[in-house]
């Protein structure tokens, strides 16, 4: 019964496949838990430092910050990828990377060209095999990311920002929607987009202490590096969402699989205990 002994060996394979699969699953349904509090907790001074630079760029401060300020014409631009250092997290990384190309086609086909900042090694490795203009890239940040981490890949675009080599700075990102659901987005970045709030019309400005150039300074520096560390923790949330929703789906498909060479296994074992009565009955009849 050698078919036998193969589908055996086959059911054997795939149920240590699946106690694989299910300790991925509760592994990343722990992690899951903690991403959601640290995005949850960046969160608030992520969306207030936003709605105070909404401020700076619908005032008319007495120091205007390169920032705010915004270029005649487009040649080339920067562009910001955060993804994950790991795979088996389903379609994560793919759908956020066929957004971001096709921005990036769309740029292209106007005659601009695009810098690329990747923030993860799906990310690098993806892009370093395209023809596309990598300057900036850092991996391994692990499940519990620090803003440090990324300083330096931020102030290399911000720097080629001030020095004029890209017009606009812009960020593909992961954001987390609930544990079944992660939306892919390209959000801009620089030049600031003033906040469309009605109250803002009129003239008005902050008081600034020491004096407005060395606040807004670091304060637009902060901002973009708040924004891109925002984006870093959500996909840290993603990630640990998607690969449990894998793990499950993978889990679920093995049971499937099982049931079916299950049964493949019975049918076959029946077959030769059939065949072998048959060769019993067969010989006894011919003595």
């Amino acid at each position: 019964m050698s078919g036998g002994k193969e589908i055996k060996g086959q059911i054997s394979s795939i149920k240590n496949t699946q106690k694989i699969t299910k300790a991925m699953e509760m592994v990343a349904a722990s992690k899951m838990k903690k991403a959601q509090g640290r995005m949850s907790s960046a969160r608030p001074y992520a969306e207030m430092i936003k709605n105070v630079v909404g401020h700076l760029a619908s005032a008319h401060p007495e120091y205007k910050h390169p920032f705010l300020v915004k270029r005649d014409s487009v040649k080339r631009v920067g562009l910001i990828i955060i993804s994950s250092d790991r795979g088996l997290c389903g379609g994560l990384n793919t759908n956020l990377f066929k957004q971001a190309l096709k921005q990036i086609n769309e740029w292209n086909k106007n005659s601009i060209e695009v810098d690329v900042c990747a923030i993860g090694s799906k990310a690098e490795k993806f892009f370093k095999r395209l023809n596309v203009n990598l300057v900036a890239q850092v991996s391994q940040l692990g499940d519990s990311p620090e803003i440090n981490d990324v300083i330096g890949p931020i102030k290399i675009m911000l720097d080629n920002f001030i020095e004029g080599n890209i017009d606009e700075l812009h960020l593909a990102e992961n954001k987390f929607i609930n544990t079944m659901s992660q939306e892919p987005g390209l959000n801009h970045l620089l030049p600031t987009v003033p906040n469309k709030e009605d109250d803002l019309s009129h003239h008005w400005d902050y008081i600034y202490e020491p004096d407005s150039k060395s606040v807004i300074d670091n304060l637009l520096i902060r901002y973009i590096e708040s924004l891109v560390y925002q984006g870093i923790v959500e996909n840290v949330a993603c990630e640990m969402s998607a690969r449990m929703v894998a793990m499950k789906s993978a889990s679920d498909n093995a049971s499937d699989l099982i049931d079916e060479l299950q049964l493949v296994y019975n049918k076959a074992r029946q077959a030769s205990i059939t065949q072998e009565l048959s060769e019993i009955v067969a010989g006894a009849a011919a003595v």
